[in-house]
């Protein structure tokens, strides 16, 4: 697809909610605009309640996104037809992320509590493996399976611990 650049002045909170959107899912934000804006029957609806229920002004910044030119094309032509500035359009179909933004803030939480609970499972699992080495010995299969079944279990914590870490931006949102 061809890409071009366009220029919307937004809210702070419809930036951040792309950038987090496209960060925490791991989503270009070229990608998430086409997905938001191709979907015509959504963004017609978009369109009725944004011409009915117009944005307060505020704050605005202007902030430049890739697109690709269909995208574009649908965002101008949904945007004459309902007689609705384009920033208006793009505004209220970023609010459509922000349901998805408080589920994965909610994702966020839990997984730093699944986080805390392997860690105690991994110093658990520390314990098994000493009693184990002590009573049985380094050689024995047992002890082999018990720290096999040990490193898959950190590696697991370092995964999660790394997903947390990139999921950070979703906490001040």
């Amino acid at each position: 697809r061809q890409s071009v650049r366009a220029t919307f002045k937004l809210s702070e909170k419809a930036i951040s909610a792309i950038s987090i959107v496209s960060i925490h899912l791991g989503i270009k934000q070229k990608s998430l605009f086409d997905h938001l804006i191709e979907d015509t029957k959504s963004l017609n609806i978009i369109a009725q309640e944004a011409h009915s229920d117009r944005p307060k002004r505020g704050n605005r910044m202007q902030k430049t996104y890739v697109l690709s030119r269909k995208t574009l094309s649908t965002l101008d032509r949904i945007s004459r037809i309902f007689d609705i500035p384009r920033d208006a359009l793009v505004e209220h179909s970023i609010e459509r992320l922000l349901p998805l933004i408080a589920r994965e803030r909610e994702k966020h939480r839990l997984r730093k509590e699944i986080l805390n609970d392997l860690g105690q499972y991994l110093e658990h699992g520390k314990k098994i493996l000493g009693k184990s080495k002590e009573y049985l010995g380094e050689d024995d299969p047992v002890t082999y399976k018990i720290e096999s079944a040990l490193v898959a279990s950190i590696h697991a914590y370092d995964y999660t611990d790394s997903y947390i870490e990139k999921g950070r931006i979703i906490e001040d949102f």
